[in-house]
């Protein structure tokens, strides 16, 4: 049995600390310094936004969490903000302001071109900021004026981010989806848990860690959000608690929302826990499968299997984990489904620390690609095709997304692809269009060899081609062309 190490009285978990430590580049002296910082300030905001009404625009703490700033519409609340021990700006926009921009880019979402990641509030430059790849400003900024978004309040940043749902088919712990596809758990709620919604669907059936039957998804919800809600059998007992990854496990005590600039750390069966700051919240993600609204933005790194995850701030719960770009060896962008939407929607009880639960705030399955795609050869046999991209599978039954793991948009008309495969194996090739809630597949070609043409004469939409080996593995590059 796994015993639970708590922290010293009134102090964090020391598992908490060792991590805020690693990540963020400091003493534990100022760990702690920085959780009881934070902690003073989430009161201290939600007082003011109390206070200012109509004229909140936001807040959020500097690098070092040692001092926050409060936005407000109205000069004349600028003193009470510096009674309050925070520092004022005053800004054009309110908080609504920026939520009716970011509302108008949302409905416009499927016009979204694969070059924009997402977009997202920014309340410390008073913009919506729309996030767009090398490449793709100008196709962004179309975008914000077709969504009829005033220009003024929105700011175009170039990124190399390419988000993607962490999601892993390769069998391992904490939990497993159809006796396969691997995910994390998130919290324990009155019956169950809740995770990633793009980790199952309502009625898929789970196994736990030592592969018992442990539970079925009671609700899921993805793209549009993502949250999942798993209920489980009488052999499992929901606990207050998160793996640390250490040998023990840390406390949940509540469900207090952080603020923007805030410390958070994040725990997933892949790499275990790792922390950074909240970036931004209310953040849109164009994920391949769809676009998910309402995520937070963190500079926390991620990987494939940690899906679903908690993520703490000090002993409050946050949210799961959604997905992102990046890994733990380089760094990357996370993003999680706050908790607090989760526990409303569904109607559902934290499990916390105390021995009781704490009341709601008042307030389809894309599978994993393989190891990331190599440059394609200067030279091969779909280089007529007007775009060529490279992979590699590992194995029989492995599988890959392309272009890249994501998806491109087309017109009507016909489309040819081309691939080109090792000897000795068996490769496949598919087309699948999004219809607006699924990945369906329009279109397949399925020779005995790893040599593939296809042909498909369609409508327009948003597309992606799938490449999966029925027998040997080996490189392949593949070449395919839109109207």
């Amino acid at each position: 049995m796994a015993t639970t190490r708590g922290p010293a009285p009134g102090g964090p978990e020391p598992e908490l600390l060792s991590a805020l430590q690693r990540d963020l580049g400091i003493t534990q002296d100022q760990a702690r310094t920085r959780l009881t910082s934070e902690r003073a300030a989430t009161r201290t905001i939600a007082d003011l936004k109390r206070g200012a009404a109509d004229a909140w625009a936001g807040a959020w703490l500097s690098a070092d969490a040692t001092s926050l700033t409060v936005a407000v519409t109205d000069p004349a609340l600028a003193e009470r903000v510096r009674a309050a021990g925070a520092e004022p700006k005053v800004v054009t926009r309110s908080a609504a302001d920026l939520d009716t921009v970011k509302k108008a880019l949302d409905q416009n979402a499927d016009a979204a071109t694969p070059n924009l990641p997402g977009w997202y509030v920014d309340v410390a430059t008073n913009t919506v900021v729309v996030l767009a790849n090398k490449g793709g400003e100008a196709a962004a900024r179309e975008f914000v004026v077709d969504a009829g978004a005033p220009a003024q309040s929105v700011r175009v940043l170039s990124t190399e981010e390419a988000p993607t749902p962490f999601f892993d088919v390769r069998g391992a712990d904490p939990f497993f989806i159809n006796g396969a596809a691997r995910c994390s758990i998130g919290f324990s709620v009155v019956g169950g848990f809740v995770t990633a919604g793009h980790c199952g669907q309502t009625g898929d059936p789970t196994t736990g860690f030592n592969q018992e039957a442990q539970g079925t998804f009671s609700a899921s919800s993805f793209p549009g959000d993502d949250w999942g809600v798993v209920e489980v059998n009488g052999d499992w007992t929901p606990r207050p608690v998160v793996n640390d990854f250490n040998g023990g496990e840390v406390t949940v005590a509540g469900a207090e929302e952080a603020p923007v600039g805030a410390s958070i750390c994040r725990s997933g069966s892949t790499t275990g826990t790792f922390c950074g700051v909240v970036q931004a919240k209310n953040a849109t993600v164009n994920y391949p499968e769809g676009t998910v609204t309402g995520l937070t933005r963190t500079n926390v790194c991620a990987e494939p299997g940690d899906s679903g995850g908690s993520w703490m701030s000090g002993d409050q719960a946050q949210g799961v984990t959604s997905g992102g770009s990046g890994d733990c060896t380089s760094g990357g962008v996370t993003f999680f489904q706050p908790l607090t939407e989760i526990l409303q929607v569904n109607q559902l009880t934290l499990v916390t620390s105390n021995g009781e639960v704490a009341p709601p705030p008042s307030t389809g399955n894309p599978p994993a690609t393989e190891e990331p795609a190599p440059e394609p050869p200067a030279t091969n046999a779909c280089a007529d095709e007007e775009v060529t991209v490279a992979g590699a599978l590992s194995r029989g039954g492995a599988r890959q997304t392309q272009p890249n793991g994501r998806f491109f948009r087309t017109a009507g008309g016909a489309q040819t692809a081309c691939l080109d495969g090792p000897e000795g194996a068996d490769f496949d090739l598919s087309l699948q269009r999004f219809n607006g809630q699924a990945w369906q597949t329009v279109a397949r070609a399925t020779g005995s060899g790893s040599d593939e043409t296809l042909t498909f004469n369609g409508n327009a939409g948003v597309y992606r081609y799938r490449v999966q080996s029925r027998t040997g593995s080996g490189d392949y590059t593949l070449g395919f062309s839109t109207p």
